[in-house]
């Protein structure tokens, strides 16, 4: 089996300085290997072709066998990496806390440590308030997009 870090450090060295970012590589118990990668503007097909031909020059097929998938994340997916929470500033986001509570709001201002929500406070006869809350990246379980149809 092909071991999920030599895949991560070859990725990252490929796409180094290219604005592009590993968000995840999983390697299956039948070398079914999964790469994800994105970039703030969205990953191209071509991006991932190019990926895609880059791990297969790396790791010879001969050797050992393995079955290759290279994508975006995908919206429904929570995110993996700061980068992913930088990318999503600015947008409605679903976060779970580390005791199952789940509160949405609009990303702002990620940091290193963390981020805040802008929450909006619906109290009955008052306008609706803003608040901020904050998070540390280890207070949260998950993080995603919420999808809005309009």
């Amino acid at each position: 089996m092909i071991e999920k870090v030599r895949i991560e450090e070859s990725v990252r060295e490929f796409i180094k300085g290219s604005g592009l970012f590993l968000v995840a590589v999983k390697v299956s118990s039948a070398n079914r290997i999964t790469v994800l990668a994105d970039r703030n503007e969205g990953i191209t097909i071509d991006e991932c072709v190019a990926i895609h031909r880059h791990i297969e020059k790396c790791f010879d097929r001969e050797a050992e066998d393995y079955e290759l998938q290279v994508s975006s994340p995908g919206l429904d997916m929570p995110f993996g990496v700061i980068e992913q929470y930088r990318k999503n500033a600015g947008r409605k986001v679903q976060v779970t806390d580390n005791d199952g509570e789940t509160i949405s709001g609009i990303l702002k201002n990620v940091t290193e440590g963390g981020f805040e929500l802008e929450v909006e406070t619906k109290i009955k006869g008052k306008p609706k308030e803003l608040t901020e809350v904050s998070f540390n990246f280890d207070q949260v379980k998950s993080a995603k997009v919420v999808l809005s149809l309009k």
